[in-house]
């Protein structure tokens, strides 16, 4: 079973969502569960995996202020998950709320977000940013280094320079993933082995696995060039 593998459920019901965990089986374990499936069908979905033993990655991109932010975390906590995700950019004051809010819940890491991946360079200013993606994924994980965070998610793009640059022990959990023949919306996006190579601990796998003519397939795949991670 392979755990660094986490898959997308990028659904709009739970029955499709419930149908491809079925489909991947025992050998998955990792499930991401997202904005779009959490709004359209509720806490129950991240429930549902739990009592299946699956680890749930609850993608929430936090971005409030710190009460509600812990509240949040806390809530995600109740709920089973393993990861939780808060934006970097909402500031010390929010990731160390979100920190102190998973305390009382060993198994659940906070994340922070650095920069979308669908943003570039060129997209930074529009929001008021130096255009330099770079710069701005260090300020924000180092911050989040500082405030206890258990990890950041990232590119795998930016993997490389953040594994050397963390604390060990950091998780770096990186979306954008594609099998060869996927495509996405995302720009700053890399395969598997390129992120293995870079230092990712986890990556997030989307619709390279779940549109895939065999899904178990696409995922053997994936999960074999991590696992070549750990032998390494």
């Amino acid at each position: 079973m392979n755990s660094t593998v986490i898959i997308a459920l990028d659904f709009p019901t739970k029955s499709e969502a419930m149908a491809l965990v079925d489909t991947l089986g025992p050998e998955c374990q990792f499930y991401k569960v997202g904005l779009q499936l959490l709004t359209e069908e509720g806490p129950s979905v991240v429930r549902d995996l739990v009592a299946m033993g699956k680890q749930v990655f609850l993608d929430l991109k936090v971005h409030e202020i710190p009460n509600s932010v812990a509240g949040a975390v806390a809530a995600a906590g109740k709920l089973g998950a393993s990861m939780v995700t808060v934006h970097a950019s909402g500031g010390s004051a929010v990731l160390r709320a979100a920190v102190r809010a998973a305390v009382p819940f060993p198994g659940l890491k906070v994340l922070a977000l650095t920069v979308i991946t669908s943003l570039s360079d060129s997209d930074l200013p529009e929001i008021g940013l130096p255009a330099s993606v770079r710069q701005q994924v260090e300020r924000l994980a180092h911050l989040a280094a500082r405030c206890g965070c258990h990890g950041v998610v990232t590119s795998a793009l930016e993997a490389e320079y953040l594994s050397q640059a963390l604390p060990t022990g950091m998780l770096i959990v990186t979306p954008g993933i594609q099998l060869p023949g996927s495509t996405n919306d995302q720009v700053r996006v890399a395969t598997p082995e390129t992120a293995r190579k870079n230092g990712a601990t986890h990556i997030v796998v989307g619709r390279a696995v779940t549109q895939a003519e065999s899904p178990t397939l696409a995922f053997k795949l994936a999960a074999q060039v991590m696992a070549g991670a750990r032998g390494a």
